[in-house]
């Protein structure tokens, strides 16, 4: 009787514990709510700053056509 606890540590504990963080990776896989709004926060923000980039670009086109050889 001795060897039910020292199997339950080595063997059963430990896989209950692995099976029990699979499951919980496999249900949170995907991205949350938050996650997603995030997201779409940054990738609209970036969405400006690049409008923004080419709108300086044009402006330093015409007021300086040399700009890009000297960078």
């Amino acid at each position: 009787m001795d060897m039910v606890p020292i199997l339950f540590l080595t063997i059963i504990l430990p896989l209950w514990i692995v099976l029990h963080y699979i499951t919980k990776w496999k249900s949170s896989k995907g991205l949350s709510n938050e996650d997603e709004k995030m997201l779409s926060e940054i990738w609209e923000s970036a969405n400006r700053m690049e409008e923004r980039i080419n709108t300086l670009e044009r402006i330093l086109d015409v007021d300086s056509p040399d700009w890009r050889r000297r960078a």
